[in-house]
């Protein structure tokens, strides 16, 4: 009998067990460690895959603006990593990121390789401000990063870049209004 691969979107239900993938990878200074209250505020960006009705990976989409995403915690149960189970679960972003409108998606991460054969290409982390200065910035690891960054462009559409306002002159227009 085939076995049956289903991604879907993450429940309230699933936190248990994707908190219980994400800890061990977290340990081992893999990925960014993510707390349960975390994951509950942030389920909305996660899709899980179930092989034969277990749950055996996770993987999040977080957004940066119009266009662009990035694949974040994506894990796989090690006894399930040769089924396709990690590329489905970064296709199945892909699909979800083209209907939102995203134009490319980028990832850090240690195993290019993995990502390459899936047709990102390795860019420079300087090419990521978004990233970088929204959440790297906040990283023990920030001043010696070693993740390698990848991307992938969805779409032939132009990348908009994201306007930055600083936050002091917000602030004072703020201030300004009231």
């Amino acid at each position: 009998m085939p076995h049956r691969i289903i991604i879907r979107p993450a429940a309230a239900a699933d936190v248990e067990k994707i908190d219980a993938l994400l800890q061990p990878v977290a340990r081992q200074r893999l990925i960014l460690p993510r707390n349960r209250d975390d994951l509950f505020q942030h389920m909305q960006e996660f899709l899980v895959a179930e092989y034969d009705q277990q749950l055996v990976g996770v993987v999040a989409m977080h957004i940066y603006g119009t266009n662009l995403g990035e694949i974040r915690s994506l894990v796989v149960d090690a006894d399930y990593r040769q089924h396709g189970i990690g590329s489905l679960l970064v296709e199945a972003c892909e699909r979800w990121a083209k209907g939102l409108g995203i134009v490319r998606l980028f990832a850090l991460t240690y195993v290019t390789r993995f990502f390459t054969r899936l047709g990102y290409e390795q860019v420079s982390k300087e090419s990521l401000p978004h990233k970088i200065w929204t959440v790297c910035v906040h990283c023990e690891k920030f001043a010696d990063c070693d993740e390698i960054a990848v991307q992938k462009a969805l779409s032939d559409a132009p990348v908009q870049p994201m306007k930055v306002i600083p936050i002091l002159e917000t602030l004072e227009d703020d201030q300004d209004n009231r």
